[in-house]
């Protein structure tokens, strides 16, 4: 039996607005008289926008008025009311993301996105989903290689590295083609402090008001283009401009992708050049060139992407969601739940004594207010005896006290494929208490949780995971 379900992607971003929608299906693949095992087997676009300039009230502010006006205008022509979406992300990207304003330009959206679509950003979140739409992480699967994706766009440039199809490290540089914006006469008009002081240190002189040198412009784009082969490990010498232009952590992992692929509106121009030098008022064409030069000793390594400038929004659409579903518990009327911290146990605290489980789950649980809900992270076992599963239930209990006392929902998410067990254990411990217990879902301490209202019958549980939210 399969069913399918609409999700959205909002990529609000430095220099474009993009809306799309996109159809998921899920089937379950068990027998009749199996456990349900239910799985996504397709995702496809069934509607994309067309691609705004992202509107701005100044430098500093985004105009809400605007955003909201071209999310209303794009659900119309789509045919979509925003009770038909299920799940999706609204993303805030770049430089957009830290305008005065960027909160509520958020708010001002995600109300028109349905019922169930979480409001996220994060450079660390916008990598890994620009990369799953610029088909890195399907690339890194099919060659067993690690493949990096760069998202190269106005404000900032997003690298993810994913191996064997997983994530497995990202960083972000403030390196973009509306760092540097020009008026009439080539006039700057805008030129990003990481930036001026980037070409300060290398004599390039660049100030708003002046007009600026085709050949000064170039320079300045070759100082950002090089610290990119830098990042991934292609190169070096380019420490210090990368730790000046760095807004996330570098690459940490040690492991050089044996592929790239480039995505996002720089990207669009690199891989589909352009004869204009000047046709956006920045220098993402200069910037596009300065990169293919940058990257020549390492071009054989180029893949080419899926999707470059929509790259983004088509993962926000299609891959920021999972499913938990089979084996699960819950209480129907408190979903959907919307932006629960997780509080995640180190796996030798899971696997130590119930006093050293409950102590340190009620000393990480005393960093929320718990005027809304908080979501407990374990591991979990593979083929759980029923002493284990009990005891579990038990260190639960203890170390979400406070949850249980108050009338938030007990919400447990289980890495390994134990839910519908250990839920049902914590019903009978904790009558008329509400709980809800997913598994199959990976997170981190500091992650929020979105699970959305029950799909296929009840069997399943949208959930989307949510790294380094916009507070």
């Amino acid at each position: 039996m399969k069913e399918s379900f609409l999700s959205v992607g909002i990529d609000i971003g430095t220099s474009t607005t993009q809306v799309i929608f996109s159809r998921i299906t899920i089937e379950n693949s068990a027998g009749m008289y199996s456990v349900p095992r239910i799985n996504i087997v397709d995702k496809s676009v069934a509607y994309q926008s067309e691609i705004y300039l992202t509107p701005l009230l100044s430098e500093t502010e985004i105009d809400e008025v605007g955003i909201r006006r071209i999310v209303e205008t794009e659900y119309k022509k789509a045919g979509v009311a925003p009770g038909d979406v299920a799940t999706g992300a609204v993303i805030i990207t770049g430089e957009t993301a830290r305008k005065e304003n960027a909160g509520r330009a958020l708010q001002a959206v995600s109300g028109l996105a349905g019922e169930f679509v979480v409001a996220t950003a994060g450079p660390a979140l916008e990598g890994i989903i620009a990369g799953k739409g610029a088909g890195a992480a399907e690339l890194s699967l099919r060659l067993h290689k690690p493949v990096a994706n760069l998202d190269i766009g106005g404000g900032t440039t997003n690298i993810a590295l994913f191996v064997e199809g997983e994530p497995v490290d990202t960083s972000c540089l403030d390196i973009g083609g509306r760092l540097i914006k020009l008026g009439q006469n080539r006039k700057i008009t805008y030129l990003a402090p990481k930036l001026r002081e980037l070409c300060g240190a290398h004599g390039v002189r660049l100030n708003v008001g002046e007009s600026a040198d085709s050949n000064v412009l170039i320079q300045a784009c070759d100082l950002m283009a090089d610290c990119l082969p830098a990042v991934l490990g292609f190169a070096g010498d380019r420490d210090r401009d990368v730790a000046l232009l760095l807004t996330d952590h570098a690459l940490e992992t040690g492991v050089i992708p044996a592929h790239f692929t480039i995505s996002g509106g720089v990207g669009h121009c690199l891989l589909q050049p352009l004869d204009s030098d000047f046709p956006y008022g920045d220098v993402g064409v200069l910037l596009a060139r300065s990169i293919k030069r940058a990257f020549a000793p390492h071009w054989s390594r180029l893949l080419q992407p899926k999707e470059t400038i929509r790259a983004t929004v088509i993962g926000s659409g299609m891959y920021s969601t999972e499913i938990s579903g089979s084996t699960i518990t819950y209480s129907p009327h408190v979903l959907p739940v919307k932006s629960a911290p997780i509080v995640k146990l180190p796996l030798s605290t899971e696997k130590s004594s119930p006093d050293v489980f409950a102590a340190e789950a009620l000393r990480m649980l005393s960093w929320y207010d718990l005027k809304s809900p908080v979501a407990l992270s374990i591991c979990g076992e593979k083929n759980i005896r029923f002493d284990a599963l009990t005891a579990y239930a038990r260190c639960v209990i203890a170390a979400m006290k406070p949850v249980i006392d108050s009338p938030l929902p007990l919400i447990v998410v289980i890495e390994e494929d134990m839910a519908k067990a250990l839920g049902q254990a914590l019903q009978v411990a904790l009558p008329g208490k509400d709980i809800i217990c997913v598994d199959s879902v990976n997170v981190a301490h500091g992650d929020y949780i979105d699970i959305g209202r029950p799909l296929m019958n009840g069997r399943v549980l949208p959930v989307v995971i949510k790294t380094l939210a916009l507070a």
